[in-house]
């Protein structure tokens, strides 16, 4: 058994992590266990003939409060996004930008068929209004769902579908906008003031420097967390650990399985992505691209390569498909994706290599009204503590948050 703890953190994916650097800096004795080969949890990039790939698209928002507290950006060497996207719609592809942000494409967002004058103008009176609220006012406004705020600012149903809806449904993963409102004033804000990035090596990049700060021999990998009783951990090969404090850093369906011994994520949100290898980009740009027709699986791609480099082998392309929810056939939908892409590229799709596809079941949590992201009960029995993104915005600066403020409450529990 072991007793050299004041805290064992169950998962080193960024809320795990994120508590253990609190911990560290208050010289408060931890170890963090982990179930699988590296630190990340959902935040995986694997290299596969040259390429890297991110298990699932995802990108850092440089706004994200919380990661500007733990990151180093400089030496993330992150690379942006063009901000806005480039919109499919009638056979052709149309830019929505912000014209705070890119003014010389201004008038050309402005005439864009994607929603009417007035969508354009109340999208400029949110920017404004929302950058100059303090975020926990976002997270305590009334709520709505996404879909229902919307309309009540005033948004035609051609933006919301054509621009919103796939959009924000890439971001919630879900394309009913039914998420809370108060999740899509805090992405709305976040994105105003700020770019999307990656990390130039991958996504990985972010959990490794975090572990780095840790130090490895606060990490245990492959240990797999199979119970949790009272202040008693016990692994899948019969070990067992013993503190003071424990903390539950996983996504909610191993939460569930460890405490409870259910599954507890049966609602949250699922997603597929598809990487294609070409020799030819099918855009030139570092841009989002968006499903703005409702047909087809596709709801967003992009070109990873086209950002960072480092993405694919010299002389080639990496080409990233989301497809909201997971498919029981993956041929019939490797088939539908490849149709799509070669309706809005041409035939030069016939010769793109699928390099692998991700279908991710847990993703993110289901967060539609009622919500709370700013009280939250994350001690769930005595001595024994819940994070995790799903304890605050379904995000990667929830997970960070989350895993601070648990590590901030057993701080003050052993004052």
């Amino acid at each position: 058994m072991n007793r050299d703890y004041q805290v064992i953190i169950v998962g080193a994916g960024l809320a795990g992590l994120a508590c253990g650097l609190h911990l560290q800096k208050k010289n408060i004795p931890f170890i963090i266990l982990e179930s699988s080969d590296a630190p990340g949890g959902r935040i995986r990039t694997d290299k596969v003939d040259g390429f890297l790939l991110d298990r699932g698209f995802q990108i850092l928002l440089t706004e994200y409060p919380e990661a500007r507290k733990v990151f180093d950006y400089e030496k993330l060497d992150l690379k942006p996004f063009s901000p806005g996207a480039l919109v499919r719609l009638g056979k052709k592809f149309h830019r929505v930008t912000d014209p705070f942000r890119e003014p010389d494409k201004a008038l050309e967002t402005l005439f864009a068929p994607i929603g009417t004058l007035t969508d354009k103008m109340n999208i400029a009176k949110i920017r404004l209004t929302l950058t100059g609220q303090p975020i926990e006012k976002i997270l305590t406004a009334t709520e709505y769902t996404t879909m229902e705020l919307l309309k009540l600012q005033g948004f035609s149903q051609s933006i919301i579908d054509k621009f919103f809806r796939p959009f924000f449904g890439g971001i919630f993963l879900e394309s009913k906008l039914e998420t809370s409102s108060r999740k899509f004033e805090f992405f709305f804000r976040t994105f105003s003031g700020g770019d999307n990035v990656i990390p130039a090596k991958g996504m990985q990049e972010l959990p490794n420097q975090l572990a780095e700060k840790l130090g490895l021999s606060n990490i245990k990998l492959n240990t797999r967390v199979t119970n949790v009783t009272n202040q008693t951990v016990t692994t899948e090969d019969g070990e067992t650990y013993e503190a003071p404090h424990v903390v539950i850093a996983t996504d909610r369906r191993a939460m569930g399985k460890i405490l409870y011994g259910t599954d507890l994520s049966e609602d949250d949100r699922s997603v597929t992505c598809l990487y294609f290898a070409c020799d030819t980009a099918p855009i030139k740009e570092p841009i989002l691209v968006l499903n703005g027709e409702k047909t087809g699986p596709i709801n967003n791609l992009c070109v990873p390569s086209n950002v960072s480099s480092d993405y694919a082998p010299p002389g080639q392309a990496l080409v990233s498909v989301t497809v909201l929810g997971t498919r029981k056939d993956h041929n019939a939908l490797e088939k539908a994706v490849r149709s799509q892409l070669e309706e809005w590229f041409g035939r030069d799709v016939k010769g793109w290599r699928r390099l692998r596809t991700y279908r991710i079941d847990n993703a993110l949590p289901k967060q539609n009204p009622p919500t709370s992201f700013v009280e939250n009960k994350n001690e769930v029995r005595p001595g024994i503590y819940v994070c995790g993104d799903h304890m605050s915005t379904g995000s990667l600066n929830g997970a960070l948050q989350s895993g601070r403020e648990v590590a901030a409450m057993i701080e003050k529990s052993l004052l």
